[in-house]
Parts: C-alpha cells; structure tokens; sequence
C-alpha cells in the first residue's frame, strides 16, 4: 500500500526499523498526495 514498498524504512507497514515513524510519514503523503489529485480533479 506504499509507494516504497513493505521492506522499506519509508514505507511503513511490513518494516521493523522506522515502522512507526516512517509508516505514519508515508500515510500522511500519501493522503496528502491523494487529496491535491481529488481537489485538483474538482476544481480543474
């Protein structure tokens, strides 16, 4: 579900180092990321 993949310290779910961290960053650009495309498609 992430752009860098489960065994990635940025990505998040799967990772034992930066799980927790590094999981919530991701989510949170994620959603933000998702949320310009949804705001952009209304608004264009």
């Amino acid at each position: 579900m992430s752009y860098y993949g489960g065994c990635s310290p940025y990505g998040g779910y799967g990772a034992g180092y930066g799980g927790g961290y590094g999981g919530g960053f991701a989510l949170i650009v994620v959603l933000f990321i998702l949320l310009i495309i949804v705001g952009a498609s209304f608004y264009s």
